[in-house]
Parts: C-alpha cells; sequence; structure tokens
C-alpha cells in the first residue's frame, strides 16, 4: 500500500539523505529549513541505549536545566503547608496547597505538567499515586521533585529544567526547544542535555551502548547524529 506524503513532507525529505548520520550543527540547519507549520514546533531529541531497562544498575534516570530552555509554558503544582505555600507562590506556581489540591487532585483534576512536594508532604499525597502515577506526575526525590527547596525547585521547573527517563524499549525521548530558537541555543540545548544523560550512568561510557541518537520537529523528519561527535 502506497503511503501519502504531503507536500511539506516531501519538501522535508529533498533536505537530507536518510540513514546518512549528520553533525549536530547541520541537522539543526536541516531542520530550521523544513517548511514551517502554523505553529511553533518542538525540537526532541532521542536516543536508542543498549542496556537492559529491567536491570535496576543500568535504568538512564535524571533531571538537567537546559541553558535556553524550553520555550514551553510548564504549569506547576505544588503540595505544601505553611511557609512552603507562600514560597511556591512568589516562584511562579500555578496551583499550590496541601488537603484542598490533594482531595482536588483525587477527583481526577491533572490541569499540570509537573508535580513537586515539600518532603513534609509525602506520606499525605501517598494516596495519589493511582492518579499522578500513571501520567508520570508523582513526585520523585530522585530527580528533585520531592524536596525541602520548594522554591528553587519550582524556579528551576519554570526555566527550562527537564526530565529524562528510559522507557521499557530502553529509549529516551526529550524536548530541546522550539523550531523558532536561534540555531546556537538548540545546538547548545542539545549538547548540554546529551552530556548530562550521558554522565547519568556509569554504563553510558562504553561506546556501544548507544545504538543512536537523533533530532526532529513534531511533523518533521528525524536526522541522525554521528554519536562520536559527543564522544569527544
Amino acid at each position: 500500500m502506497a503511503v501519502h506524503l504531503t507536500k511539506k513532507k516531501k519538501e522535508a525529505l529533498k533536505l537530507y539523505e536518510k540513514g546518512k548520520h549528520y553533525g549536530l550543527d547541520e541537522a539543526v540547519e536541516i531542520l530550521k529549513k523544513t517548511p514551517k507549520r502554523k505553529f511553533d514546533e518542538t525540537l526532541e531529541l532521542a536516543m536508542n541505549l543498549g542496556l537492559n531497562p529491567k536491570e535496576a544498575s543500568q535504568i538512564v534516570r535524571g533531571t538537567t536545566l537546559l541553558p535556553h530552555g524550553t520555550g514551553k509554558r510548564v504549569r506547576v503544582a505544588v503540595f505544601c503547608k505553611g511557609e512552603d505555600e507562600k514560597k511556591a507562590k512568589e516562584a511562579g506556581a500555578d496551583f499550590v496547597g496541601s488537603d484542598e489540591l490533594i482531595k482536588k487532585v483525587s477527583g481526577g483534576f491533572c490541569d499540570f505538567d509537573v508535580a513537586i512536594a515539600s518532603t513534609a508532604m509525602m506520606r499525605d499525597i501517598a494516596r495519589l499515586g493511582k492518579v499522578l502515577g500513571p501520567r508520570g506526575l508523582m513526585p520523585n526525590p530522585k530527580v528533585g521533585t520531592v524536596t525541602d527547596d520548594i522554591q528553587k525547585a519550582v524556579k528551576e521547573t519554570k526555566a527550562g529544567k527537564v526530565e529524562f527517563k528510559m522507557d521499557k524499549q530502553a529509549g529516551l525521548h526529550v524536548s530541546v526547544g522550539k523550531i523558532s530558537f536561534e540555531k546556537t541555543n538548540l545546538i547548545e540545548n542539545i549538547r548540554h542535555l546529551v552530556k548530562a544523560i550521558l554522565g547519568s550512568n556509569p554504563h553510558l561510557a562504553k561506546p556501544q551502548t548507544v545504538k543512536s541518537i537523533s533530532v526532529s520537529t513534531t511533523m518533521g523528519p528525524g536526522i541522525r547524529l554521528d554519536i562520536s561527535e559527543f564522544r569527544k
């Protein structure tokens, strides 16, 4: 069965050679030349790893603060009490509270992108696991969303802190900015992210554990990158 290609997809395919590995600079240049959409597309980095997701020591997970942010407005919910509520609001949190917010989320409210909780609230929000867990929103101390420094956590999340987590197929998919960003800013974000990922687990020090790295836009092609460029 023939695959129908839109005019824009056909134009995009002319800009690169399928299967070829490109340097980061050239890959971003190609993506910025692809036909423009009616919205500001997100640029995403994808990595395919030769690791076993079932082995605890091989799990890749962490966070990093992109130097130029993601370009996305991040809605933050903070579960806290007392003085922390004031700090969370001052830092720009969208939803702040304790018992009332817990009750609201228990009823299905999840209109936010990141949930942060103070250490003291962990026992109270345990009941939200069934609601937040499947959506990947449950606060976790391993990625800094359970903390005693609420103000810092909210500010970093709003500024462009991203989480990376290996999926069940040993893949990673992380947003690194908008296609409207300056080319140099996108390149710096990608370099920073890849460095953070490679440094997050000792297993990734072995060249053969990174099978592929590619970048793509929301509606555009995936451009494969030269992995050796990130090993220098």
